[in-house]
């Protein structure tokens, strides 16, 4: 049998990655689930929000800012950029003061 398929956990630290784990918590502290299955579901999250999102977006924008920090560490690249201005697809236009980014390779789909 083949070993499963590993996925990035970077959604994980989503509001909705969070979120799961803290209901999947309280799940566990009143005993209506086994830990080992609050890890399989948290391994199905990280597979399906990246297909989902791989899949299901369709917005595009762009961005102009001031590169901070980069960095490349074990296939993941790190961006901090700051004074970022994004455009969105319907013109509008978005300021913050600092944006982290954060790339990692895809899966190619065969």
């Amino acid at each position: 049998m083949a070993a499963p398929e590993k996925y990035y956990e970077l959604y994980r630290n989503t509001t909705i990655g969070l979120a799961l784990a803290d209901t999947l918590d309280d799940l566990i502290s009143s005993r209506r689930i086994e830990p080992q299955l609050a890890i399989k579901i948290m391994g199905h999250f990280d597979q399906i929000i990246s297909q989902v999102l791989g899949e299901k977006v369709k917005a595009r924008m762009s961005f102009k800012g001031h590169l901070d920090t980069y960095r490349f560490c074990d296939e993941v690249w790190t961006f901090i950029i700051k004074n970022i201005k994004f455009k969105l697809d319907n013109s509008q236009q978005i300021e913050v003061e600092k944006v982290k980014i954060v790339s990692c390779q895809s899966k190619d789909k065969a």
